[in-house]
């Protein structure tokens, strides 16, 4: 009878550890408002693909007062997304990050100028730029190429270059770009500068979390790549379902978008996952691609030391 009431104990124990692992929580805070660009954490959400791989996962915006790199430090998060160089510089700054999922594959920047030309071929014009933070790559480029840009910060709207305060303006691909097609801007060959194309195909957005907090649960962090990484094949394969989803998120959020804009990134943020040498979507960082974006910060004195792949990759 003692023997089967120990058996019973341990069979407790094991049944309550298993519980408190499958209700095991993350924080997932992207770095930005609801939009596409994030289409796949969402669809993992509402779909129950995190519950299915055993995780409970909160979606958290940043705000204007806290970004998600602020809620990771903080450890009111425990994932984020982050383009791969910011995150080499945060490395190189002293904070330890592990990519744990990387989903671009190509290099979304685009500039695009007012006066019909060239906007590589223009020096020291004046250039928006977002103003909660600079792009790496833009600034690298810019230095290699001795443009000399005059760089002026604008918040999320595209008022400055329509108002002609400015001569050119730094978008995404997937966003601003949009919204200048919108308002009726004419984007040709000439007047519009795609990174991709001119040797700064450099990969962005990838999936972070503190190495702490990695190394406390790698587990987890598998988890969370796997139905992340599952809900982004789902966005490709049913993209109006997807969109549906995105919708909710940015009506709950007062975003200030349509559908239709938000179809136009949904399509460019899956094109730009597509590995241009497999043509696959391959969801991993790649050695190549570190090693360029480094070339190109340290020689552009962005980076004090090299941040070599070991170091950003989970192992």
């Amino acid at each position: 009878m003692k023997y089967f009431s120990c058996i019973m104990a341990l069979l407790a124990g094991l049944s309550f550890y298993g519980t408190v692992r499958a209700q095991q929580k993350l924080v997932f805070t992207p770095q930005w408002t609801p939009q596409a660009q994030f289409a796949g954490y969402y669809v993992a959400q509402e779909l129950g693909f995190y519950k299915d791989a055993g995780i409970e996962v909160e979606i958290v915006h940043p705000s204007s007062t806290e970004s998600a790199v602020a809620r990771l430090r903080s450890g009111k998060s425990q994932v984020t997304t982050i383009p791969l160089c910011q995150a080499m510089e945060y490395i190189d700054n002293g904070m330890p990050l592990v990519n744990i999922l990387q989903t671009s594959m190509n290099n979304g920047l685009v500039i695009v100028s007012r006066n019909g030309r060239n906007p590589a071929a223009q020096k020291g014009i004046r250039v928006g730029t977002w103003s909660v933070g600079f792009d790496q790559v833009a600034l690298a480029m810019s230095l290699k190429e001795d443009l000399n840009y005059q760089w002026v910060p604008y918040a999320t709207s595209i008022n400055l270059y329509l108002a002609g305060a400015i001569e050119a303006i730094l978008v995404m691909s997937y966003n601003e770009y949009y919204l200048l097609k919108q308002s009726g801007i004419e984007l040709t060959e000439e007047n519009t500068y795609r990174f991709r194309d001119h040797g700064y195909n450099v990969q962005e957005d990838g999936v972070y979390m503190l190495e702490s907090g990695y190394r406390k649960d790698k587990e987890a962090a598998r988890k969370f790549a796997e139905a992340s990484k599952r809900g982004w094949l789902y966005c490709a394969e049913h993209p109006e379902e997807a969109l549906d989803i995105v919708m909710k998120y940015v009506r709950m959020h007062h975003v200030a978008t349509n559908r239709v804009i938000q179809k136009l990134q949904l399509e460019e943020v899956l094109k730009l996952q597509i590995d241009r040498d497999s043509g696959q979507r391959e969801f991993r960082l790649r050695p190549d691609m570190v090693k360029q974006a480094n070339d190109l910060m340290l020689e552009s004195q962005l980076l004090l030391k090299e941040v070599a792949y070991k170091q950003i990759i989970a192992r």
